[in-house]
This record gives structure tokens, sequence and C-alpha cells, in this order.
């Protein structure tokens, strides 16, 4: 499913205009966005839990010439699933 495909999802669902459920998701997504660029999770009760997480530096290798690579500290985006859409999957 594409973004078109779930705006229309989701004005068929919340009987919205497809301009409006579109307004909704694009809002939705900033805000999650920026909580997560602050540092905060987003707990969603039963659907799951987005969270930046802190990645260390490392050194990796090239496969190609076999030589050390470093690869700098980064934050990195977890999702976490809730039990109740785990559950509902089975």
């Amino acid at each position: 499913m594409n973004k078109t495909e779930l705006v229309a999802a989701l004005a068929g669902k919340a009987e919205l205009s497809k301009k409006d459920a579109e307004k909704a998701l694009n809002a939705f997504v900033e805000v999650v966005s920026d909580a997560m660029k602050a540092g905060d999770k987003v707990q969603l009760v039963g659907f799951g839990t987005f969270e930046s997480k802190d990645r260390p530096a490392r050194t990796a290798r090239n496969p190609r010439t076999g030589e050390a690579v470093k690869i700098p500290a980064s934050k990195a985006v977890s999702f976490k699933v809730g039990k109740a859409l785990k559950d509902s999957l089975k």
C-alpha cells in the first residue's frame, strides 16, 4: 500500500474527504518525526512504539578491498510492534 492508497483507505474509514485524510496523515507523520528528533518516543497502545535510538561509531571493512572504514555515530528509527497488532496477524 502506498501513500495514495492509504489516504483513500483513511478517507473511507473515517468518512473524510481525501484532502482532509491526507492532511491528517501528513500531520501524523510530522508529529511523529518531530517527537523522534526531540528524543521522545511515540507509543500507540495496541499498535506499536516509534523510537529513535543512537548507533555508536564503529569500524567496518570494505568487502572489496578489506580496508577498514570508520562509520560515524548516527540515529536510527526503531518500531516495536504492539501486542494487539501482533496478535491480529495470527
